[in-house]
């Protein structure tokens, strides 16, 4: 078997940190990841978003768009200059 680099690292990191040998760290992490790839996927929790009636929109079609875009930009330019 051959490792790659990434997880030969980690395996000598905790080999020092355990102050274990190899094969223990190894099987040690095999064991563990095959206890997890076998166990039953965790249900999900269902997530809903509540719809909220924001009224008419303020801008309509292109020129409503490029309209929002320009105030948008005067709104940052006052709030970079510290104006009102």
């Amino acid at each position: 078997m051959t490792l790659e680099p990434d997880n030969a690292a980690r395996i000598e990191q905790l080999r020092k940190e355990r102050d274990a040998n190899f094969k223990d760290v190894v099987n040690e992490a095999i064991r563990l990841g095959l206890d997890q790839m076998a166990a039953p996927a965790k249900a999900r929790v269902r997530f809903e978003t509540i719809p909220l009636d924001c009224g008419a929109p303020l801008f309509h079609g292109p020129e409503g768009l490029k309209q929002m875009i320009i105030e948008l930009d005067e709104e940052d330019d006052r709030r970079r200059l510290g104006l009102p």
